[in-house]
């Protein structure tokens, strides 16, 4: 099956909504399945994209990005830029106009002191907030009135859409949330599952790891949208249940990330009852080796944490040799055919800033196998190889989900073969992408050596991206364990990078920087083990109208326009 992307143009799209939509709430209630249930309705507590985009029904940021990763309004009346005067000629400052008479879905104004305290609740030197990198190289945010919002960075800014732009820099509510500042944040229960928002929805009930109902906010700014009177988001499960509730039982109008195999991708089609959604833009399945011991013998505020490098990746040999053993184009073929791309990189898009390389792609084997005998790590009597009469044991873990157990097992195999001894661990996606700082098997608290997953970031400029492995965004006890940095990567060159990043204006140096960067934490490194760059794959169903795929923001970014087709 060729790859194609089903997506309606963004204006007629909206035509279509308008004419469907006579007024709010009369369409029912629209069903959404997410195999990887909410955790949390609040993205600054949660790098899970479940969470993300599951919020965003409620959530707001100033501005988003449409289906062509153009950055467009949602709270604001224009977006700025030096012609207009919002960005000044220094690239110092931004300035954002609020839309006028906009108000919360509890009926009171939104101003500018919500977007000032949304900066303050991220900022927090004492909190831990999930979309740190997206407020970097912010010196003030002031709220000048109420309706302007000043925004000065401590260098010129050519990409100042960071924060407050894009489903992982939604604003929050002053009112509600004053008392959840820094190591509060996350005690904040009721807060954080039932946000007072400006997004097309409320929240109405809302269950851990299972169900989120909504109700359509009665205060939306736009008096006929949305469509749907209520909405709810079931999770759990695994990618196919998910699917076949969708393409074949029609009990669900929209599955997200419906990550099933090709020939079970055609077999679903059959039923006629709806239809897949794909296209690539950032998302990449990668593999992270842990920085830091994870072990149980340490003490709980030192494990995992940079007080103790790990005993066998800390070794760029080791990671190198682990990477060399896998075979990407098979895993591909295996897992993804068309709708995935064997990648040696973590930015493989745009064109711009995808440092496009290829070495990765030949499994070598022999090769990785003299690596580790340079490494000091020979073969046992039992074929593992040990060095100082430690055994080369790793623990791998990821989420539920049968594309990501089949690829443990091929890896595990790979990996026996070049003398490695692989325990596999599975965790459910609501878990492991949840921001639980209680639980042992979130990926940020990363208690086992290596872990697989993929992720990737709103707009088509990688900054805030790659702003995520500075060695201040590691997830520590400190920070309720909440951070981008999960593997712990920690290189003052690399961090030094980011700033210059954050002041270049001139479009090729920004993409020599970012292909620096990635190839840093890949190629040079193997802190990071990319192996997919996968397409974005959802279903919806042939009575749900409206949709638009959008891979350079949330999937739910025009859910106010869906409607119920007649």
């Amino acid at each position: 099956m060729k790859l194609k992307t089903l997506m309606m143009g963004a204006a007629a799209t909206i035509a279509l909504a308008s004419a469907a939509q006579a007024e709010r709430g009369s369409d029912g209630q629209v069903n959404i399945l997410y195999s990887q249930a909410v955790s949390t309705m609040n993205a600054y507590l949660s790098s899970g994209t479940k969470d993300v985009e599951v919020g965003s029904l409620v959530l707001e940021p100033l501005a988003g990005f449409d289906e062509k990763g153009v950055v467009i309004p949602r709270l604001v009346s224009e977006i700025p830029s030096v012609e207009n005067g919002g960005i000044s000629e220094d690239l110092r400052t931004i300035t954002w106009k609020i839309t006028p008479d906009l108000k919360w879905s509890d009926g009171t104004p939104f101003t500018a002191e919500d977007v000032k305290f949304t900066a303050e609740y991220c900022m927090h030197p004492e909190g831990g907030c999930a979309q740190l990198a997206r407020y970097e190289g912010i010196e003030s945010v002031e709220a000048v009135d109420p309706l302007t919002v000043k925004v000065t960075f401590a260098e010129p800014k050519p990409n100042p859409f960071m924060a407050f732009v894009g489903a992982t820099s939604p604003i929050l509510q002053k009112a509600q949330f004053a008392n959840c500042l820094g190591p509060a944040a996350s005690t904040c229960t009721d807060q954080n599952f039932r946000p007072i928002g400006t997004g097309p929805f409320r929240v109405t009930d809302f269950k851990t790891n299972d169900v989120v109902m909504l109700e359509a906010n009665p205060e939306y700014r736009d008096p006929a949208k949305p469509a749907f009177a209520t909405a709810m988001v079931k999770g759990g499960g695994d990618a196919t249940a998910a699917t076949r509730a969708v393409m074949e039982t029609g009990e669900f109008d929209y599955a997200w990330n419906t990550q099933v195999s090709p020939e079970v991708q055609e077999q679903m089609k059959a039923a006629g009852k709806g239809q897949f959604l794909s296209a690539y833009g950032t998302l990449v399945e990668r593999i992270e080796m842990n920085m830091t011991d994870p072990s149980s013998d340490l003490p709980p505020d030192e494990r995992a944490t940079a007080k103790h490098p790990h005993p066998i990746l800390s070794d760029p040999k080791v990671r190198a040799a682990l990477s060399m053993a896998i075979d990407r184009v098979a895993l591909n073929d295996i897992g993804y055919g068309d709708a995935g791309q064997a990648t040696c990189d973590l930015v493989p898009a745009p064109e711009q800033f995808a440092a496009a390389n290829t070495s990765c792609l030949t499994q070598d084997i022999e090769g990785a196998k003299a690596l580790l005998e340079e490494a000091g790590w020979t073969v046992g009597g039992n074929g593992i190889r040990e060095k100082d009469g430690k055994p080369l044991r790793l623990l791998f873990q990821s989420s539920v989900n049968p594309v990501r157990q089949e690829f443990q097992s091929i890896i595990k195999q790979w990996w026996s073969e070049i003398g490695v001894e692989t325990e596999l661990k599975t965790v459910d996606g609501s878990v492991f992408f949840g921001g639980d700082a209680g639980s042992p098997d979130t990926l940020q608290k990363f208690y086992a050596d290596v872990e697989m997953y993929a992720n990737n970031f709103d707009g088509t400029d990688p900054e805030p991206y790659l702003a995520q492995y500075t060695c201040d965004k590691a997830p520590s006890p400190e920070t309720q364990w909440q951070g981008e940095n999960v593997n712990r990567f920690c290189d003052p060159a690399y961090d030094a990078l980011v700033v210059e990043m954050g002041k270049t204006a001139d479009m090729a140096k920004r993409g020599e920087l970012a292909k620096k960067m990635n190839n840093m934490l890949t190629v040079d490194s193997n802190t990071v083990v990319p192996l997919i760059s996968r397409a974005r794959f959802s279903a919806h169903s042939n009575q749900l109208g409206g949709v638009v795929l959008n891979v350079w923001d949330t999937e739910l970014w025009n859910a106010s326009d869906w409607f119920r087709v007649k």
